[in-house]
């Protein structure tokens, strides 16, 4: 079994099982995978269930056709033993076969030949599922006062959604998410989804801001051999894979206006065509979906069908910034610790005050998903046993050592950056007893740098007085 060693920890790889019979198929895949992470291989269902009781594997990319036992019995066993991703990879393009696997739970389903980005992208989405689903495991284990299905919080604002959610489990009905990047919307989705009366069936995920413009409505509603230039095999849509489960749309903001009108005509007919085929299929899918920006706006400004935004806006919620629950930072970063701590084999044991002050005081555009990634960052380069705010990145600080009162709403960008810089200037001159050298060194500059500095923002006068003032201090 590998270790990860000390010097590997900032370039930790996910693992990932490739089971196929052909040997020349493995090695594509490696070509392919081996620079983000670990690939091993199986030629038989037999061999790939023997590496699994032996490795930690976080994903497996398994073909249906093998001699020993076909894929989908080999993915029942995964199932049984574990709760590891599994991609099924075939050249075999029946709905039939695709659907069977989802409802056995398969993570997706992607037909041979495969597009190299699209497997990319299918992989780096199961892998992020497979880590979210450790999380709720650690968050059940710590912090099981503060949970609800998959997400953290005990503001009033989260306990609120928490609340909205549960109202839900029965009901069927079509629901927007509506948040700024970051604030973990698929989360709620799909909390939403595994509160429901569909839990046990599929929860697919399409982000429409990642698909080519040209590929849209073929990977929602899939297409026949031949249809268009590049159809070289029958594709099986999102929408039809999520038969009576849950089809999660992600800013579906991005979508152009035919591709809404068949999603509207999904709704209310309950009917999709795959590009190239006339016939129609009836479909039972429960459509979420969650944007960052105003849809309102947008219908508007004629970018986004007014029918669509009231068949989706048929149960509303609002994943609130946050910047607007800052009572959940200690909560959220006392499970990031313990997560990377287990992850990267670290033993850290803690936060200083004066770090999660700093946490606290900062504005969070990234939302969730930036602290998540300063945490990270953090636990990885720690050498101590508890976290120092001079450990924080530059801008978290700087936002606690100046204060508000020095900006206004009118300021531009450029003057903001210019206050910035003058304020944290001082506050490194006053740390350095006024000694320019010194500052220069704590700021990793130069000393003809900070002088610049000085003459550049007019600083003279502030330090004389603020010399003057310490040494009338220091007289009395």
């Amino acid at each position: 079994m590998k270790k990860i060693k000390d010097n590997e920890i900032q370039e930790f790889k996910s693992t990932i099982l490739v089971v196929d019979d052909e040997k020349n198929i493995i090695e594509s895949y490696k070509a392919l995978l081996e620079d983000k992470y670990y690939v091993l291989s199986a030629m038989s269902g037999a061999d790939a269930l023997n590496i699994l009781k032996k490795e930690t594997v976080n994903l497996v990319l398994l073909d249906v056709l093998m001699p020993d036992m076909d894929g989908l019995e080999v993915l029942k066993n995964i199932k049984e033993i574990s709760g590891i991703e599994v991609i099924m990879i075939t050249a075999v393009k029946t709905v039939r076969t695709a659907i069977q696997a989802m409802k056995m739970g398969a993570y997706d389903y992607i037909s041979k030949p495969f597009d190299m980005d699209d497997l990319l992208e299918t992989v780096r989405k199961a892998l992020e599922k497979q880590n979210l689903t450790k999380e709720i495991i650690y968050l059940k284990l710590e912090l099981k006062n503060y949970i609800y299905e998959n997400m953290i919080g005990k503001s009033q604002k989260m306990i609120n959604l928490f609340n909205m959610i549960s109202e839900l489990k029965d009901n069927d009905s079509t629901a927007l998410i509506t948040g700024e990047s970051g604030t973990g919307k698929e989360l709620v989705a799909r909390a939403i989804h595994n509160s429901g009366v569909r839990k046990d069936k599929p929860f697919i995920t399409v982000d429409c801001s990642s698909i080519p413009e040209n590929l849209v409505e073929s990977e929602l509603f899939g297409h026949e051999k031949g249809s268009f230039t590049d159809a070289i095999a029958q594709k099986i849509g999102k929408f039809e894979l999520a038969h009576n489960g849950t089809l999660f749309l992600d800013e579906i903001g991005n979508l152009k206006l035919d591709v809404q009108s068949k999603i509207l005509r999904m709704l209310e007919m309950r009917e999709i065509s795959r590009i190239g085929d006339n016939k129609t299929i009836r479909i039972n899918t429960r459509v979420i979906a969650a944007t960052n920006v105003n849809l309102k706006k947008l219908v508007k400004e004629g970018q986004f069908r007014q029918d669509l935004f009231y068949r989706l806006n048929v149960i509303p919620l609002h994943l609130p910034p946050l910047r607007d629950k800052k009572e959940d930072i200690p909560l959220l970063v006392d499970f990031f610790i313990k997560y990377y701590n287990n992850r990267f084999k670290k033993e850290i044991k803690g936060i200083s005050q004066e770090a999660i002050n700093c946490l606290t005081d900062y504005n969070w555009p990234g939302n969730i998903r930036e602290l998540r990634n300063v945490i990270e960052r953090l636990v990885v380069l720690s050498k101590d046993e508890v976290i120092s705010h001079k450990r924080l990145p530059v801008d978290i600080l700087l936002a606690k050592e100046v204060k508000s009162d020095n900006y206004d709403d009118t300021m531009s960008f450029r003057a903001a950056r210019a206050e910035f810089e003058k304020q944290f200037i001082l506050k490194v001159l006053e740390k350095a007893n006024w000694n320019q050298s010194r500052a220069a060194k704590l700021l990793g500059i130069h000393r003809n740098a900070i002088i610049f500095k000085i003459l550049k923002y007019k600083l003279q006068t502030e330090i004389k007085s603020a010399k003057l003032a310490r040494k009338e201090s220091h007289s009395k």
